[in-house]
């Protein structure tokens, strides 16, 4: 009994370090990993990974340089845009209101302290959203795929 008392101790305290680690980046329906990149190496290596399976890329976008062409200051900070209609489409036969959340989105970027964080939403999170309730397989794959694109990206 001891043995499993001090195992669950120890999950406990290693589930709150990781908690802790990533609060400032605890956001509603997103996950957000730390990456051992740049802004512009993570997305690149995303990017990679994606078209490598077959995963169209509809947009790329610079949003540090956007705010620089307005005279505006902003540390690294980009935005993909990428989906796959053999997933995204059945989720839109159930509920066509998804269609503001796909094609998917991943961003990253550089905080204050110089540390490199992707984000994106949780396809869980979207399903509740528009309340589809029939596309678990579906949802399940794309968290499935997402986790190990995004642990590509964020590794060296």
């Amino acid at each position: 009994m001891k043995k499993l008392i001090l195992v669950l101790l120890l999950c406990f305290t290693y589930t709150n370090v990781l908690y802790a680690e990533d609060t400032q980046n605890n956001i509603d329906g997103m996950i957000v990993k730390s990456s051992m990149n740049s802004v512009t190496k993570t997305m690149d290596r995303l990017e990679e990974v994606l078209k490598s399976k077959g995963i169209t890329i509809f947009l790329r976008l610079d949003h540090a340089a956007g705010a620089q062409k307005v005279g505006n200051q902003l540390r690294p900070t980009q935005l993909l845009i990428f989906g796959n209609p053999k997933l995204g489409s059945p989720l839109m036969m159930s509920k066509q209101s998804i269609g503001i959340d796909l094609p998917l989105k991943a961003v990253a970027w550089e905080d204050a302290d110089g540390k490199v964080w992707l984000g994106y939403n949780t396809p869980d999170f979207l399903s509740k959203r528009h309340h589809i309730n029939d596309r678990q397989k579906v949802v399940n794959k794309m968290t499935k795929v997402l986790d190990k694109f995004s642990q590509f990206a964020t590794s060296k």
